[in-house]
């Protein structure tokens, strides 16, 4: 949203004031295969975020965590419905003059953990998080849109037609139902704008308005400061 709180302040403020929309380009909340989480009880218990890129000249006036991260952590804060109790971080400057490579893990006070990497200087690219909740595991391929998900059953799923079950051994019989939806694959530059207008001619707040984004940047800020 801006390259710091004051500024963001300055913004929500000015839009209220002259009654105006805010939506911010955290892109990935239009991702296909995320758009299949919207709307579900989603209550994960940790999150792993890997986002990785081949260096680019463009962007390196900023750390990893405002160029990279924070698209992470802005739907880690969409999902997870909950107060942040602690934040440890860790990064490094290999190329640039600011970090390119970064981890950082939130601690939630709902104990849900999110451990979250980004990297810059990587040979090949990766946009992926896996979710574990109670008797379930989602993995997001944000660059490929793919959704995978694992489901653990006391008794013999009904699969679909494209789902896979597989039994495993023990004392109690225990079964992995396997999913893969399809995927109706769209351009989520295009998805994010036709949100914004709708969101203007509807009079009504977008996902990712300048509430959302704010958080976002000040949970980004103190990463990097905890770094620093």
């Amino acid at each position: 949203i801006t390259d710091n709180i004051d500024h963001a302040g300055l913004l929500l403020n000015k839009a209220k004031k002259l009654k105006k929309i805010i939506q911010v380009g955290h892109i990935e909340r239009f991702n296909p295969a995320f758009n299949l989480l919207k709307n579900k009880d989603i209550q994960p218990r940790f999150i792993e975020t890997h986002r990785l890129a081949k260096f680019n000249p463009r962007g390196n006036d900023v750390p990893v965590i405002l160029d990279l991260m924070i698209h992470d952590i802005d739907i880690i804060l969409s999902l997870v419905k909950s107060e942040i109790k602690n934040i440890y971080a860790n990064g490094v400057k290999v190329i640039s003059s600011t970090v390119d490579i970064a981890n950082a893990r939130i601690e939630f006070n709902n104990g849900c953990i999110a451990n979250l990497t980004a990297s810059r200087i990587s040979q090949k690219s990766l946009r992926k998080m896996r979710l574990f909740q109670e008797k379930d595991y989602i993995t997001i391929d944000f660059k490929e849109s793919i959704l995978e998900k694992y489901k653990v059953c006391d008794k013999p799923p009904i699969p679909w037609k494209n789902d896979k079950v597989f039994e495993l051994d023990g004392e109690e019989k225990k079964y992995i139902l396997y999913r893969k939806p399809t995927v109706l694959k769209h351009d989520a530059l295009k998805e994010e704008l036709i949100h914004f207008v709708d969101s203007i001619q509807n009079a009504k707040q977008p996902e990712t308005n300048g509430i959302s984004a704010t958080a976002a940047l000040s949970l980004s800020l103190e990463i990097q400061k905890i770094i620093d």
